[in-house]
């Protein structure tokens, strides 16, 4: 599976593309619009974040996005593995203060004052490669060992951007972007098994007995029905268990984490409704349950600062 406007981007920015003179305005110009043209469900960048935060807001987001299409976009899985080494070196190179690439050229500045460790970047890049070698997993406890890199990180980079990383935050963090990851997982089923890969577990499978020979059949029946139940609660089970995390961050952080959070559960709620039939149509969010989210999510936020004014005046 190629991505055209992937490519594009690839020839102009990849490995072959030469130097490249860029300014830091430049580059985050670039990573902006980037942030701005790859989301789905709901926008990257709220435009409640403070300001001063925004632009390393899409650093970060450039930085993943890039990873991520190199890891699914482009030629196969040999080609993947050595443009992700590519991306490995130039991020390297980035935390040497060397950076050729517009994503790097935005993303030093964020990492040097926010003093964010190497550790989430490389952690990325580990479940990136995994993807073109492994296609199943065995057991729940193996797709969470896939999500301590695939997802887990990019709550640890939001949480140093707010300065508030620390292990109570780090482990709410986790069960969030775990349900994410989960999320992402069952929306995606269909999409994921063009690409040859299998996330829910084979012990799920075999508990309603339904086969691998079920997946390439895309059959929805009862056990089919059965399966994704199970899923979608123990998915949604992380976000409650982290949810919390939301009053125990920066205010202005508030309201972005708890409309990812109400998103996510959104997107299983939409899995339901849908009668667990991700093969036929894909669960999204439409603009108005996008807008309804959003409004509930700020309102709260709103509810609480006024709430705790008064309990301080």
């Amino acid at each position: 599976m190629t991505d055209r406007r992937f490519e594009d981007e690839l020839l102009r920015y990849g490995p072959q593309a030469g130097g490249i003179i860029m300014t830091v305005e430049e580059a985050n110009s670039y990573c902006r619009r980037l942030a701005s043209s790859h989301y789905e469900n709901f926008s990257v960048v709220s435009f409640l974040l403070p300001r001063e935060l925004r632009q390393h807001f899409c650093n970060l987001y450039a930085y993943c996005r890039w990873a991520d299409d190199l890891a699914d976009e482009v030629g196969t899985s040999q080609d993947r593995l050595e443009l992700l080494a590519w991306w490995r070196h130039e991020l390297r190179a980035c935390l040497d203060g060397q950076v050729r690439h517009p994503v790097f050229i935005a993303l030093l500045p964020t990492i040097q004052q926010f003093a964010i460790p190497e550790t989430p970047f490389f952690a990325l890049l580990d479940a990136f490669e995994r993807d073109q070698h492994q296609t199943h997993y065995a057991t729940h406890e193996d797709v969470l060992n896939y999500c301590k890199c695939s997802a887990n990180p990019v709550g640890h980079l939001v949480l140093h951007l707010g300065r508030c990383h620390t292990p109570a935050n780090v482990l709410l963090s986790d069960s969030i972007c775990t349900g994410l990851q989960l999320a992402n997982f069952l929306q995606d089923v269909a999409e994921d098994l063009d690409r040859g890969r299998i996330y829910l577990p084979r012990e799920s499978w075999g508990q309603f007995n339904y086969t691998e020979e079920c997946f390439r059949q895309r059959i929805c029946d009862d056990r089919w029905q059965s399966l994704m139940k199970v899923e979608v609660e123990r998915a949604s089970d992380y976000f409650y268990h982290g949810w919390p995390l939301v009053d125990q961050l920066p205010k202005e952080l508030r309201f972005q984490i708890d409309i990812v959070v109400r998103g996510g559960l959104a997107i299983l709620q939409a899995i339901r409704d849908l009668r667990y039939d991700v093969w036929t149509a894909r669960p999204t969010i439409g603009k108005l349950r996008q807008l309804n989210l959003a409004a509930g999510s700020w309102l709260r936020q709103r509810v609480l600062r006024l709430t705790t004014a008064r309990d301080q005046g």
